[in-house]
């Protein structure tokens, strides 16, 4: 999320100093930002090495636990006195963080089977004898 937030708020910025006015630059903001998200999909889906869907895998949820790992550390100055606990609570929600931006780019991005040049055999159904005399 937050890869595709930066490359949104980046593009926002940008249409907006250009004078594509508010609603404009909101608008081309939130495009690139469900762009970049659609293009590492399909960059993971059409992939058949292994190093390199996880590699891309990576750059999106790497930045998405660091996020994480910040907003909960600085919550969590508001009503956690100890360092200690803070750590924990920020070091838990990075975790969390990350794997779900991990798993939810791998679901989404179904890799197609290694043998998708070949011809696909339609499934036939059986015709038990009740249908054939039928």
């Amino acid at each position: 999320m937050p890869c595709r937030f930066f490359v949104a708020l980046s593009v926002w910025m940008s249409a907006f100093r250009d004078g594509a006015g508010v609603f404009g630059a909101l608008l081309i903001g939130i495009a690139s930002g469900a762009l970049t998200l659609a293009a590492g999909q399909v960059a993971i889906a059409l992939s058949r090495i292994r190093t390199l869907r996880i590699t891309i895998a990576a750059a999106f949820a790497v930045p998405a636990a660091i996020a994480g790992y910040h907003v909960m550390f600085a919550l969590s100055q508001i009503g956690v006195p100890s360092l200690a606990w803070r750590e924990a609570f920020a070091c838990l929600r990075a975790v969390c963080i990350g794997g779900a931006a991990w798993t939810r780019l791998r679901v989404l991005a179904k890799t197609r089977p290694p043998e998708s040049g070949r011809a696909v055999e339609r499934f036939q159904p059986v015709l038990t004898a009740t249908l054939r005399k039928g």
